[in-house]
């Protein structure tokens, strides 16, 4: 039996196919192919995938709408890839369950790595207990973060900001989902918050603030926890 991790492609684009079929190919990993919203969906029911990479312009049914079905029931990672590049569409997409959203034209080592990170993600073991990032660890027992060997002194929100980020590394959260599950659903308009947050944190963590290494900005959207070399 194949250890190779399978990654289901829905997408109409005959190129799209295979240029993805041929990277993917020939970097270890299994492909299937779906062309329509229908054959997608059935295909991910019949043939559990490790990932999905799901366009959102298919013939048949809209791409957000696929994403939001494929939620109801599939836990593993799904990365949007598709022409459309405005910020509603981005964050309705991150809102709607995807993992990470690129847009066409698409460099092939960027979306490697991203299926690196998204799969990862899905794959984190939930008793983990301490988190590590290069020179910063985060223990989740003790709630503690050391950076450089060196304990932090986090205030209580700022500590719930960092394991929210780095329990979903790789992952783009937008400024409602962070400000929903840091404040409640009645601040998921209140973006000032967030900025304030993140701007003492990155103090904290981050060896240059104005160019941070681990807390990324997604301009109009949100933010990105990245791990060392993933970007």
């Amino acid at each position: 039996m194949s250890s190779k991790m399978n990654i289901l492609i829905i997408d109409d684009e005959v190129q799209i196919q295979k240029l993805l079929e041929i990277t993917l190919n020939n970097n270890d990993y299994h492909t299937l192919i779906a062309s329509t919203a229908k054959e997608g969906i059935s295909t991910a029911v019949i043939h559990p995938p490790d990932l999905i990479v799901l366009d959102l312009g298919l013939p048949d049914e809209d791409g957000q709408s696929v994403l939001i079905k494929l939620r109801e029931w599939y836990l593993g990672a799904i990365i949007i890839l598709s022409v459309r590049s405005s910020e509603e569409d981005i964050i309705r997409a991150l809102d709607n369950g995807a993992n990470d959203y690129l847009t066409k034209p698409f460099r092939t080592g960027e979306l490697l790595a991203r299926i690196r990170t998204a799969l990862r993600q899905t794959q984190l073991n939930p008793t983990v207990q301490k988190l590590e990032f290069d020179n910063l660890s985060i223990d989740l027992t003790s709630r503690t973060v050391t950076l450089d060997n060196e304990s932090l002194k986090l205030t209580a929100t700022e500590y719930s900001l960092l394991t929210l980020l780095a329990k979903n590394d790789g992952k783009v959260l937008t400024h409602q989902y962070i400000l929903k599950q840091i404040w409640g659903p009645g601040y998921t308009q209140q973006s000032q918050y967030l900025r304030v947050f993140v701007g003492q944190l990155r103090k904290k963590i981050e060896p240059n603030p104005n160019n941070p290494k681990f807390i990324l900005t997604e301009s109009g959207i949100g933010y990105r926890f990245c791990t060392k070399g993933e970007e």
